[in-house]
């Protein structure tokens, strides 16, 4: 179903072999031959050679997103990838799946107690550091899928406060951005008083760790100017600006709209006119018309949407959430550990890139600039999905001999 639509949005009617590999639909069909060749690889190797050389994989995803530095390609404001010629490799896309496998087998390590502190550390390190290594590229839009790999943590028995933690600090974050530190701290200070002020006796509260708990908020808000002036390109400050409305100048805000929120416009009209049942397939003129910039990549969703109208997006929504809930079954009947938090980590990989690319193309999320798994054009992409739901799969294979 993917190729068929990056097939429509790159036809080229001078050319039109679907083995022209000078074509994205040509290259696209090479790396699905070269998928198939990943999988059958996959199958082949034993169940246990994945939780063998998980940390061997880590190391070497760590080290291909340092080499990004002094040798990798920018692309569109990003360093992250290795230019070999045909295709362009993204290191971000393999670190997803190794990470997937380091942080699952240092859970299952005997020695790992996930109710202590230094084991919860070392387990949201695995997580952490790749993520850091390709926010710096930037490409906070990969970065972003690496935090969501908690919630295996939390299937395994982290404490449910961490997630609290972490609503507060995407809140602070917001909240910095749309008004400023100035008003964060008048406001909470002002709660935090009247909090006090409207205890009932009974309830015993320590203004230490509440004065603690003020400051650390206070500093990360003062963080977050820097890392939204410094880490973050323009692009991205226009793409949050956007969302949230922070450009107070219409005249600048209207250039924004312009630019940035293009894509988003473009899509959402794409997608508006393909009606109940769509245009028909090739059929789509603003496919045809290239209104969608980067259509076949980040924006693909936009195709389906025109060509097979609602049946269409309606029946992609279904496939991937019946993909998830059936992952989230293998996952739970999992006898090895192992292959259970594996599992888990395929799901929260899958579930964040089709959440936050489907919101993005509908206009309900920021533009972020995270591909449709399967579905967008990449070769990168396309080959490490498909490893990193393989690899589950053969692992969810070998159950019955791991139950003996």
């Amino acid at each position: 179903m993917g190729w068929i639509n990056i097939y429509s949005t790159a036809f080229d009617e001078n050319n039109p072999s679907i083995f022209n590999f000078a074509a994205l639909y040509g290259k696209q069909l090479f790396f699905v031959g070269a998928s198939i060749l990943t999988i059958v690889i996959i199958l082949g190797l034993e169940a246990n050679f994945y939780e063998r050389f998980a940390t061997l994989f880590y190391l070497i995803s760590l080290v291909l997103l340092l080499g990004l530095y002094p040798c990798g390609r920018t692309i569109n404001g990003a360093t992250a990838w290795y230019d070999l010629g045909f295709f362009n490799l993204q290191p971000a896309e393999l670190a997803k799946m190794t990470t997937a496998l380091a942080l699952a087998k240092y859970l299952n390590d005997i020695q790992t107690d996930i109710k202590r502190f230094k084991d919860q550390l070392y387990a949201l390190g695995i997580i952490i550091v790749p993520s850091i290594l390709i926010l710096l590229q930037p490409d906070p839009g990969s970065a972003l899928t690496f935090f969501f790999l908690i919630f295996v943590i939390f299937r395994e028995g982290l404490p449910l406060y961490y997630l609290g933690l972490g609503v507060t600090v995407i809140v602070i974050f917001i909240t910095t951005l749309m008004f400023g530190t100035i008003w964060l701290a008048i406001g909470l200070g002002l709660a935090l008083g009247l909090f006090i002020l409207l205890k009932k006796p009974s309830f015993r509260i320590s203004i230490l760790p509440i004065s603690l708990s003020y400051i650390a908020i206070i500093v990360f808000s003062l963080s977050v100017d820097f890392v939204y002036d410094s880490v973050l390109q323009q692009h991205h400050r226009d793409r949050f600006s956007l969302w949230l409305r922070l450009e107070k100048d219409p005249k600048k805000m209207a250039e924004i709209q312009k630019t940035i929120g293009y894509n988003t416009h473009q899509s959402e009209k794409a997608i508006e006119s393909g009606g109940f049942s769509g245009k028909g397939f090739m059929q789509g003129t603003r496919t045809k018309g290239n209104f969608v910039p980067e259509q076949h990549t980040d924006y693909i969703f936009s195709t389906v949407g025109e060509e097979w109208g609602f049946l269409g997006t309606a029946s992609v929504v279904i496939i991937f959430t019946l993909l998830l809930l059936r992952l989230a079954f293998l996952a739970e009947r999992q006898k090895n550990p192992f292959s259970r938090m594996y599992g888990y980590g395929v799901i929260c990989i899958l579930f964040i890139h089709y959440f936050i690319n489907v919101g993005m193309v509908i206009g309900i999320l920021p533009t972020i600039g995270i591909p449709l798994p399967f579905f967008s054009y990449g070769g990168s992409g396309l080959v490490f999905f498909s490893a990193l739901l393989f690899i589950f799969l053969k692992l969810d294979a070998n159950r019955m001999n791991e139950l003996g």
